[in-house]
């Protein structure tokens, strides 16, 4: 096992990145086995107290004991100089605290938090994203660790082709390899040219059909398909965040056409006013038709308490329900289902 410093701050705008970089850190402190004792802090029990109180308390583990804490791009300065930088500066012996920051232009890990860890002996990390100039040039890099070739225009119509996150890209080249053979010879030296056509032809559309399509989903009552196509989102680097954005967006159209359907305006008059491809238009028209204002009503009420809850609940604690204390995949997916039923 890879001995583990004593705190760690991973932050960025790369959300996949980030989140590889998590999941690399829990897969190095569960190569330990049994003799390392893992906590999760997530939600409304992520705070700087929390985290705090967590590392003063005694545990009953002999080995490794990692604390992993998620949504710290919440946190206040004065909330982390209060309680959680005292606490770091006193680091227990054979403990990890791994902290993890989803940043984006609103919410950013705290600068009293990078100075705690620093200050710790511990490691911050950022996960940038790179620019559009600078992707295609990282993608050639990457073919090339895969034994492939690409040449500007063939990394330029990947990302164009398949969208600026750095996981998702990598997830496409793997493909690429894999259909081209290359599992076949993994030893060998020799790279395969890959052109922008054979790009055009193998690699997945962008993931923007599949959000829209996961949104498509949440109207037309297909609670599997938005699972399924949620899970595979988020597994590509979506955050929860964005993705509970588009899904209120297309819920609130919805809405909008489904009442003035019932109301008596023309379907011709609705389509005109939706400024989205005739066939996307096609379909959201035909779910409207299938549905009733107040089943979308319903489902924008619990895509609001999802977004609540993932912020972190009510302020006052007597008024947060059960369900507050589930982690938010949890949660996303309940909500999911819920909205997705026929009946939410």
């Amino acid at each position: 096992m890879h001995a583990l410093g004593p705190a760690y701050l991973i932050h960025g705008d790369d959300h996949g990145a980030v989140s590889e970089r998590r999941a690399r850190l829990r897969a190095v402190a569960e190569a330990a086995g049994a003799a390392t004792d893992i906590e999760v802090l997530q939600g409304a029990d992520a705070t700087p107290g929390a985290v705090a109180s967590a590392l003063s308390s005694p545990t009953l583990g002999l080995g490794q004991r990692v604390i992993v804490v998620d949504g710290v791009e919440r946190w206040k300065d004065a909330d982390v100089t209060t309680h959680l930088a005292p606490a770091l500066a006193q680091m227990p012996p054979d403990t990890t605290v791994a902290m993890f920051a989803f940043e984006d232009a609103r919410a950013k890990a705290p600068t009293a938090l990078h100075n705690a860890v620093k200050q710790a002996g511990g490691n911050v990390a950022r996960e940038a994203r790179l620019s559009a100039e600078e992707l295609p040039r990282w993608v050639i890099q990457q073919a090339q660790r895969m034994h492939l070739s690409l040449d500007s225009q063939a990394a330029a119509t990947l990302v164009e082709q398949v969208g600026q996150r750095r996981q998702r890209l990598l997830r496409e080249l793997e493909k690429l390899a894999l259909g081209l053979g290359e599992a076949d010879a993994p030893g060998s030296s020799e790279l395969r040219l890959v052109s922008a056509e054979e790009i055009r032809e193998r690699a997945a559309n962008s993931s923007q059909s599949e959000v829209f399509a996961l949104a498509d989903a949440l109207v037309s009552g297909a609670p599997a398909h938005a699972l399924g196509t949620y899970v595979r989102l988020r597994s590509q680097g979506e955050r929860l965040p964005g993705l509970m954005a588009l899904m209120a967006s297309r819920l609130r159209q919805a809405l909008n056409v489904t009442e003035r359907l019932q109301a008596g305006e023309p379907v011709a008059a609705v389509r005109r006013t939706l400024h989205m491809p005739n066939v996307a238009a096609q379909k959201l028209l035909a779910d409207a038709a299938k549905t009733d204002p107040q089943r979308l009503r319903r489902a924008l009420a619990v895509l609001a308490d999802l977004e609540l809850h993932t912020r972190g609940g009510p302020v006052v604690h007597s008024l947060r329900p059960p369900a507050s204390a589930l982690d938010e995949e949890t949660q996303a997916v309940r909500a999911i289902e819920t909205i997705a039923a026929a009946n939410p």
